[in-house]
């Protein structure tokens, strides 16, 4: 039987509360839309003295960044006070649909930040490695590469070549030789 969140599913005397309900005054009530499934293990998958009831459904949870997050995200496009990303992966879960997010020129590295220059740390196209540090806006989630393995993990050269990075703050394109300014992230060769 398909239940709705407030729908009462039965009295605390005969049920104990599962996981996808919530108890209120002397009632189990359920918490999600679901199929109504009553079950004699309790929580810990042992046995417990009387059978509970469950709301069983099958959407995964929504997934939205929070805060101290790590992100993956595409630069969209860039100006002298900050770069507007879509962010394609929080933790190692891709999204369905991406959020948007910004990260500003005093969040793109720990030293130096009045001399941060955007278009010297990131270009339209790049796949960028974050942390959320705000939810910022109605508009934006705030995001900073401001740590050494955050950055930069993947660039494309305007040959159209995938760039290897060459220093902290340069990546080259092995085609054409050419180095661009970047802000790289280190990256953990040890989960190679």
């Amino acid at each position: 039987m398909i239940v709705v969140p407030g729908e009462r599913l039965c009295g605390v005397t005969e049920y104990g509360s599962g996981p996808g309900t919530y108890v209120l005054g002397d009632a189990v009530f359920a918490s999600v839309v679901g199929l109504k499934r009553f079950t004699t293990e309790n929580g810990d998958g042992g046995n417990s003295e009387k059978p509970q009831v469950e709301v069983v459904h099958d959407k995964p949870p929504s997934l939205v960044p929070q805060l101290g997050d790590l992100v993956t995200a595409r630069v969209t496009k860039i100006n002298t006070r900050f770069a507007t990303v879509e962010i394609l992966i929080v933790g190692s879960v891709t999204l369905n649909q991406p959020f948007p997010g910004t990260i500003r020129t005093r969040d793109v590295r720990e030293f130096e930040i009045d001399s941060v220059e955007i278009h010297k740390a990131f270009r339209p196209g790049d796949i960028v490695r974050a942390c959320v540090i705000s939810l910022g806006d109605s508009k934006s989630y705030y995001l900073s590469t401001a740590k050494n393995e955050l950055g930069v993990i993947l660039a494309h050269s305007i040959a159209g070549a995938t760039m290897v990075p060459v220093s902290w703050q340069e990546m080259q394109c092995p085609v054409t030789s050419v180095k661009e300014f970047r802000k790289v992230a280190k990256i953990n060769t040890s989960l190679i």
